[in-house]
């Protein structure tokens, strides 16, 4: 009787060593994919907190300098008179712009037309300054929205060669975008990509951004281009002539 027992105890035995040993192969896998995972996660972290240092660097030392812009405005195809400004920074971190060069000529016509093109021209005016405010949430990019994009998981590294892509989704707005080009031999940013939109999705506005160095190393936004498709509006904005002011 008993050694009938041992008999069917033995197959039992090597079921269970069987068991435990294919746990223990899912348990050293799993293991192994955690601290693979952790390790990627830190390096994400590592190379978010290298962007992050050279927004908050390099924005202090803009503040130091005036620089010039000229913006080129295209309206259905129809190319504006390009304005210049003198752009430097307020004590409260906002870009002031002086308009300089001669003012544009009034509107030619009737009092009903002058009318008609104030009118247009006011409204052109307010949409531009609904869309400033709106890509001032992206550029230069804010620190904490990067970080809080990335604590939700809305964040995602795309490298290509020595350049880093990284890519925040839902950072201003619901189903928006911004791509931030890295360069990790430099530390510095080269170019930024918006895709949002103003208050409807269907109002797509985009944004290219191409950056230049100054020879102290000081980052700058060189040249802008923004599509507001809906408006049949293209904007190109190119900074030149940055001094150091004589008080820095």
């Amino acid at each position: 009787m008993n050694r009938s027992m041992g008999n069917g105890l033995r197959p039992v035995r090597g079921t269970v060593r069987a068991v435990s040993r294919q746990l223990a192969i899912i348990g050293g896998l799993v293991f192994l994919g955690a601290m693979s995972l952790i390790a990627q996660n830190a390096e994400l972290q590592q190379k978010l907190a290298a962007v992050k240092r050279s927004v908050i660097e390099n924005k202090q030392r803009l503040q130091r300098y005036q620089w010039y812009e000229s913006v080129q405005l295209t309206l259905k195809g129809d190319p504006k008179p390009a304005s210049q400004n003198l752009c430097r920074y307020a004590p409260d971190g906002t870009v002031q712009k002086t308009p300089i060069g001669p003012p544009p000529p009034p509107p030619s016509g009737g009092r009903l037309k002058q009318k008609i093109v104030a009118n247009k021209k006011a409204e052109m005016q307010d949409y531009m300054g609904d869309v400033k405010n709106l890509l001032a949430l992206y550029v230069p990019p804010d620190p904490q929205k990067m970080q809080q994009a990335y604590q939700s998981g809305n964040f995602s590294l795309n490298p290509v060669g020595g350049m880093l892509n990284l890519i925040f989704a839902n950072y201003a707005q619901p189903n928006d975008k911004l791509t931030v080009t890295f360069d990790q031999a430099s530390k510095k940013i080269t170019a930024l990509h918006v895709n949002t939109y103003m208050g409807e999705a269907k109002d797509v506005v985009t944004l290219d951004v191409t950056m230049s160095s100054l020879p102290d190393g000081t980052s700058f936004v060189l040249k802008t281009v923004l599509n507001a498709t809906a408006k049949q509006l293209v904007v190109t904005t190119i900074s030149s002539n940055y001094e150091k002011l004589a008080a820095n």
